[in-house]
């Protein structure tokens, strides 16, 4: 229970950033799933806010993550994909927070590829000070780990892999051996990389498992803070593949326990060229077949279990150690995961299945009070935190930088008359040939752009038909309505909207509005007649 108001401070002095890998809106019992139980979760909504609508700006973990860490639209930031680096030029998360006082740390997972092209031009150290910062994104990496690394890679100076190997966990990649394997009958190595081994346990006791490995060391960063203010990034791998759970979370879920996948024939039989290509991929055409589904999809169920019953632990100390007063809490995923749901593995497209994710806050103020509980349909982005987070702490808006809006209207209960009615997220296929080359596509040419209103989805496709779902009559986009001659004018409508919303993107950022008001004045002031006779 949380305590009166009339003892919660009027201040919010910390945050807890949590954020779940390739974790579905829809896979939390307080979203509606009907057999996996989310307890703590749900518990956290009750005492904030769940935005049931919240969309992500890009349908992989890196553009996506960029946009969350910015602030920004991707096509604003640059970092369009996994492994693009973040240019030192983009102000970040820990950039805006860390002037006012606050330590800005990560522990686990962010996918920030440092800008060492930029290190070099710019004479920065990117191994330490403001340079080893600008090369992990704003955050300091006190326990930062991505994670997925590959059978049989040696693995060194990975703080997990350390601990692991000093409770007797052997081997030069523990992480994997360990961690993200199991064991078949004869005692050999079953990889947790295929997935055929999902119902087998992980060789670690759940004790040493990432998730609760992360957990720990998110307690151990809170408590070595003691009064100085804070945001953590806690960002857990899981339950992003490998999927792998230790026991019991392997075997509390079965195939009587998992959801239908979302899909048609007709899907499958005349997609979009793009949406071929993704179909055709080793991840989509595992997920075609029932017996994958109901071999990974149970554990995938238990990987979220964990989570939150390690996210309970969490929770009970942030409330023992008296931190639950004066943190704003925010839990959410960078996106989803297809499992088989529209014929599709992994990510990357734009179905809600991807770009919907779950988003609870909790702002433990009493002006708060009136909205505990409530449930927000109104459509957020992920850039919306970072402005949310300046507000809560009582910092002053960056809107030359910042694309987003602050949330902090919905947390109190309001309703704000001029709120967006769509959201955006972005990404390209370049980077895989399977699509790419079968279409003949430049590198340059497969940037694809989704808008998204209450009642249409229309996705830009560089130099193809694009596709257009009617989520009145098609919630769950079977039908692919881009080349339908009856919607020509709605396409083009949406095309010319989209147009205008890039049109829009912030693109003076070192400068703040205010000040480019003023500057006629200022030249006037200065002395400056520019022209007169």
């Amino acid at each position: 229970m949380s305590m009166p108001a009339s003892t919660r401070p009027a201040t919010v002095r910390n945050v807890l950033f949590i954020m779940a890998d390739q974790l579905r809106w829809d896979y939390l019992s307080c979203a509606g799933h009907p057999t996996l139980r989310t307890p703590n979760l749900d518990a956290l909504a009750q005492r904030g806010v769940r935005f049931d609508r919240a969309f992500v700006q890009g349908p992989v973990c890196g553009a996506s993550r960029m946009s969350t860490y910015t602030g920004r639209y991707v096509t604003s930031h640059g970092s369009a994909w996994n492994f693009v680096p973040l240019s030192v030029g983009q102000k970040t998360l820990g950039e805006h927070l860390r002037p006012h006082g606050l330590r800005c740390a990560v522990v686990g997972k962010t996918h920030v590829e440092p800008d060492l092209d930029g290190a070099r031009r710019l004479g920065l150290d990117p191994s330490t000070g403001a340079g080893r910062l600008a090369m992990e994104g704003g955050f300091e990496p006190w326990e930062r780990d991505d994670g997925i690394w590959p059978p049989g890679f040696k693995v060194e100076g990975n703080r997990y892999c350390d601990w692991l190997r000093g409770l007797g966990y052997t081997g030069d990649n523990p992480w994997h051996d360990h961690a993200n394997s199991a064991l078949g009958p004869q005692g050999e190595l079953l990889s947790g990389w295929e997935m055929r081994h999902a119902r087998r346990p992980a060789r670690v006791a759940e004790p040493h498992s990432e998730t609760a490995y992360t957990t720990q060391r998110a307690i151990d960063f809170i408590d070595e803070q003691g009064d100085r203010p804070w945001l953590l990034h806690l960002s857990y791998i899981k339950p992003h593949w490998p999927y792998v759970a230790p026991a019991p979370y392997h075997a509390m879920y079965g195939p009587q326990d998992i959801l239908p996948a979302v899909r048609s024939e007709a899907e499958r039989r005349d997609p979009h060229p793009v949406m071929r290509g993704f179909q055709q991929t080793p991840p989509s055409l595992s997920f075609a077949r029932d017996e994958v589904r109901e071999t990974v999809i149970p554990t995938y169920m238990g990987l979220v279990r964990q989570l939150d019953d390690q996210l309970g632990r969490l929770f009970d100390h942030l409330r023992a150690s008296g931190r639950e007063r004066d943190t704003l809490v925010v839990f959410t995923s960078d996106h989803g995961d297809y499992l088989g749901d529209h014929w599709l593995g992994e990510k990357e497209l734009f179905h809600d299945t991807i770009v919907r994710v779950p988003l609870i806050v909790v702002d433990p103020r009493p002006q708060a009070d009136a909205a505990r509980g409530r449930t927000v349909d109104a459509l957020v982005e992920s850039i919306d935190l970072l402005p949310t987070f300046l507000d809560a702490l009582g910092l002053p808006p960056a809107p030359q930088w910042l694309e987003g809006r602050s949330l902090q209207p919905w947390l109190a209960g309001e309703t704000p008359a001029d709120w967006r009615d769509a959201v955006f997220s972005e990404n390209t296929y370049a980077f895989r040939d399977p699509v790419r080359l079968p279409l003949g596509r430049a590198v340059e040419d497969c940037q694809m752009t989704m808008l998204r209103t209450e009642r249409w989805k229309y996705v830009h496709v560089d130099g193809l038909r694009p596709q257009l779902f009617d989520l009145a009559a098609d919630p769950q986009e079977l039908d692919d309505r881009g080349a339908d001659p009856a919607l020509a004018g709605v396409r083009e409508a949406l095309a010319a909207r989209l147009v205008e919303w890039l049109r829009r993107r912030r693109r003076m950022p070192t400068i703040h509005p205010d000040d480019i008001a003023a500057w006629n004045r200022r030249e006037l002031d200065a002395g400056i007649r520019i022209g007169e006779w």
